[in-house]
């Protein structure tokens, strides 16, 4: 076990400040979640890229925003800015529930402390920092202000809201991953340059040059006023942030015009390499000392393997904060990252996920760079996977052997969601099927702990094509084969499937069809959720709006409280409780039909 000094975390009060011989900070970071140095923690990431530049960086996590305010005065002003980030959630989403309750723990706080955090930390952080530094400049990150940088529903308060700019008050904010554009920015602050053309920022100004190729938005009040005009706007706003080359996107509200530069092109894999081989740690700061980080429990043991997502669900915000085009760690620097968590104190030898976004989408590509080039699909695999798509799997399976065969590592668990789809696809590639049949048995028989979790969402056909997901015929496949190996593997493990209802395009009775289809398999679900709406996504628009942002046909979606309790009760239809209910509405929906194949005659 290493021996790890004060020093070695980045210093988050005066003291330790004082500790390291400075005395003046070139940035200040300030951060809804607690302080651990680990590289699925944002600030921290940030905190490690502009301590490699050689700049002196202090984080402030969860800052106390009640009272005399001593936190946001305690390190004075910084040279160059202080940046600011909600935490790895939006707020909302982590403080409220599907139903809009409060919920009684945050697992991003020492203790699950619940009210360690305001509501929209971005916005009140940003604003308590400009009423005391009005000339230092703040910049906004995390998910919270990327998924947040143009007008977007907000579930919470039921409105529309504009880009966070103007609510925060920031002089400007980076989007998506955020290693590059902070790079740039600090480069450019310290030589005194321009930093409004920097790629990935978004900006509010009273006056802007217009560009040839740039794309301009209904403005925010045209979205007040009629939702089919913010319906459409979405469209634009999903493509381009999953484009090679991407334009410039504005949008006035008021008076000012948000300004949102497109992205960086992806990393590359040295640039992603760098970035998870900084000097993290990996452990929560000195002072949480004795007390418990719920997020950090669940990823301690675990390592991330890419960024990106190329499955575009019309629910997830994935690709719209790490773009759809997968960026993949090297084979040494995965390792070298599994041998510092053989490292850690209470360390037996498992791994809890060897994983990312999808876990198994690593090094995977187009055949043809210059075909993604031009593509505007914000998916790869729906409506059907791409045949530019590579979809071999042996690059995967070769860091699997790598790590199982690691003195020390006794199993490495998959906890990651994995797709199916690209484990049943047949490509013309046949060295590419082969790995991926090798890869499916190696999966089931070496990396699962148990239980498999995989995501069809739903049974409905018109619904999963809404969702961008594939067709519930292929789960119904790939249980057959999990079923298969795991009687040739002498296993008994389970299939868990998550299923959403109240989604756009969902009604009760898809809902009732679903519970009688998962009867005939034999499941009683568990893995379960209520559509939430969050910021950005096709499914929060065509929820909000009424229409789909692509074909701007009307959409049905469950609202009311009643409705959404109507369609949730059928995931549940074997509890004894439940069954009265579920008789009832399904006479009074017309499918008595239905009645028998749940309860027998």
């Amino acid at each position: 076990m290493k021996e790890y000094r004060l020093t070695d975390w980045l210093p988050t009060t005066k003291k330790e400040v004082e500790l390291r011989g400075w005395d003046e900070l070139d940035v200040i970071l300030f951060s809804g979640d607690a302080y651990v140095d680990h590289p699925s923690f944002g600030a921290a990431v940030i905190g490690r890229i502009l301590e490699a530049e050689g700049l002196r960086v202090a984080i402030i996590p969860q800052p106390n925003w009640r009272d005399d305010l001593r936190d946001f005065k305690k390190l004075g002003r910084p040279r160059l800015f202080f940046g600011v980030s909600a935490g790895c959630m939006d707020s909302m989403v982590n403080k409220y529930t599907a139903n809009k309750r409060l919920r009684s723990d945050d697992a991003y706080t020492p203790d699950a402390r619940p009210d360690m955090r305001p509501e929209y930390p971005s916005i009140v952080y940003t604003q308590i920092l400009k009423k005391l530094y009005p000339d230092v400049p703040v910049i906004l990150g995390g998910i919270e202000a990327s998924m947040r940088r143009l007008t977007h529903y907000d579930y919470w308060q039921d409105r529309v809201r504009p880009s966070i700019l103007a609510d925060s008050g920031a002089d400007a904010l980076t989007y998506g991953m955020g290693e590059k554009p902070i790079v740039e920015l600090v480069r450019r602050l310290k030589r005194q340059q321009p930093i409004l053309d920097i790629p990935q920022l978004a900006y509010l100004t009273k006056e802007v040059q217009p560009q040839e190729g740039d794309i301009i938005l209904f403005s925010h009040e045209e979205c007040l006023k009629d939702k089919k005009k913010q319906a459409a706007n979405f469209r634009h706003i999903e493509e381009e942030s999953n484009k090679y080359a991407a334009s410039r996107i504005l949008q006035t509200v008021g008076r000012q015009t948000v300004v949102v530069n497109p992205p960086y092109p992806p990393l590359t894999e040295a640039e992603l390499d760098r970035s998870f081989d900084l000097p993290y740690t990996r452990l929560p700061h000195p002072k949480y000392k004795g007390k418990r980080i719920p997020a950090y429990d669940m990823i301690k043991f675990s390592v991330n393997i890419h960024r990106g997502c190329f499955g575009g669900c019309a629910f997830c915000t994935i690709s719209a904060h790490q773009g759809k085009f997968i960026v993949s760690r090297s084979k040494e620097s995965i390792l070298k990252e599994v041998k510092a968590v053989m490292e850690l104190p209470d360390f037996k030898g498992y791994l809890s996920d060897l994983g990312g976004p999808s876990a198994n989408m690593y090094k995977m590509r187009g055949r043809d760079e210059a075909v993604c080039k031009k593509c505007k699909r914000p998916s790869c695999i729906h409506p059907k996977v791409c045949p530019n798509l590579n979809t071999d799997h042996s690059p995967l399976l070769d860091i699997y052997h790598a790590v199982d065969s690691l003195p020390g590592i006794k199993k490495s668990f998959i906890g990651s969601g994995v797709r199916y789809d690209l484990l049943l696809h047949q490509s013309k590639d046949p060295k590419a099927n082969k790995s991926t049949q090798e890869y499916t048995r190696e999966l089931i028989a070496r990396h699962v702990s148990g239980r498999l979790k995989v995501a069809p969402e739903h049974t409905s056909e018109r619904v999963l094509d809404i969702m961008r997901k594939p067709s519930f015929s292929q789960f119904g496949e790939f249980k057959k084969i999990f079923d298969r190996i795991n009687r040739e593997e002498g296993l008994r493990q389970q299939l868990i499937p998550y299923f959403i209802s109240s989604h756009p395009g969902c009604k009760e009775e898809d809902m009732a069809e679903l519970a009688v289809i998962t009867k005939r398999l034999d499941f009683h679900l568990e893995q379960v959720q209520d559509f939430t709406p969050t910021p950005m996504t096709v499914a929060t628009e065509a929820w909000y709006t009424g229409f789909h942002p692509y074909t701007l046909e009307p959409v049905f979606s469950a609202k009311t409280q009643r409705e959404k309790l109507a369609q949730r009760q059928f995931f549940f239809w074997y509890k004894p409780e439940e069954r009265r209910n579920i008789i009832n509405e399904l006479r009074r929906i017309g499918r008595k039909d239905l009645i028998d194949k749940l309860y027998g005659k």
